[in-house]
This record gives C-alpha cells, structure tokens and sequence, in this order.
C-alpha cells in the first residue's frame, strides 16, 4: 500500500494504474477480467482514482516526427528574482512549444523542455518570447542530438 496525504492505493488500485498506464484505452471489461474484478467495481475504481487526481489525464502519445517537431533542447534559464518568479513561470508555460517548466535548484532558476520544427523557430521562441519576459538574466541552451529514451510513464510498485 502506498500512504500520501491521506491517499491509500492498494494492491488493485495499483494493478489497474498500471494496466491503463500500459494502455489508456483498454476496456473496463478488460481491466475487470485482469483484475477479478466486476467492471462496475472498476469503473467505480477508476473514477474515484480521477477524483483523487491519481489519473490526471487520458493522452496520445504522438511521435514528433510526424508532425515535423525534430528539434528538442533544453533550455536553462536565470531570472533575477528566481524560482519565485511567479510571473516568469506563466509566460513560459505560456508558450505553446514549452512542454515542460520545471523550478531546479542550481545556478539556474528553470529548466525548459522545448519541441520544435528546426534552429529557425527555436530563435524565433527565444527572440519573440523568451526575450520579452521581465527578469530573465540568461539562458543556456542545449540541442538534443539524439533521444534514447523518453517516456511519460512512471514506475508503479506492486504493492
């Protein structure tokens, strides 16, 4: 059993993360069978586990390519005021290539994961946006080369 801020998830709870985590469209009916469980029980299960904020979101994981996103960088960036900045965080959650926005302990106040068509856009992001957001000192950019692993999922534990 997993205990955090009063949320317990056992053993079940926990069987049928991982099942949607494998695939957010698989049935009730399906969950049920794995679990032994009746898909009424599942869905009651599953909707509590939204309630919750367990389940954040169902998404599609689309392969960048496809839509000519090939270019990915990380870009770190410091801001005169740091991670307090909360002002700094919405502009860059703001832009629609930022993917991620996290606050990092460092030198640095953020780091930004960006997806992007080429070098092109990701100057304009950096000249049209990222310049324009009050407090920014710098920014240290990296360009990914090559990505072996990315993922979304998270480990789950059996229990």
């Amino acid at each position: 059993m997993i205990l955090e801020n009063d949320l317990i998830l056992d053993k079940t709870d926990l069987h049928i993360l991982r099942l949607m985590q494998d695939n957010a469209r698989i049935s009730n009916a399906d969950i049920a069978r794995e679990v032994g469980m009746a898909p009424s029980g599942v869905l009651e299960r599953v909707k509590k586990l939204e309630q919750k904020n367990v389940i954040m979101q169902y998404t599609a994981a689309i392969n960048p390519s496809a839509l000519k996103q090939n270019l990915l960088a990380f870009i770190a960036i410091k801001a005169n005021e740091g991670p307090a900045n909360i002002e700094a965080t919405k502009h860059l959650a703001a832009i629609p290539e930022v993917q991620e926005v996290h606050h990092v302990a460092g030198d640095d106040c953020y780091l930004v994961k960006v997806r992007t068509y080429d070098s092109a856009s990701l100057m304009n992001i950096m000249r049209n946006h990222l310049s324009k957001i009050p407090n920014i000192v710098s920014t240290r950019t990296t360009i990914v080369l090559e990505t072996v692993k990315e993922q979304q999922q998270l480990v789950i534990p059996e229990a």
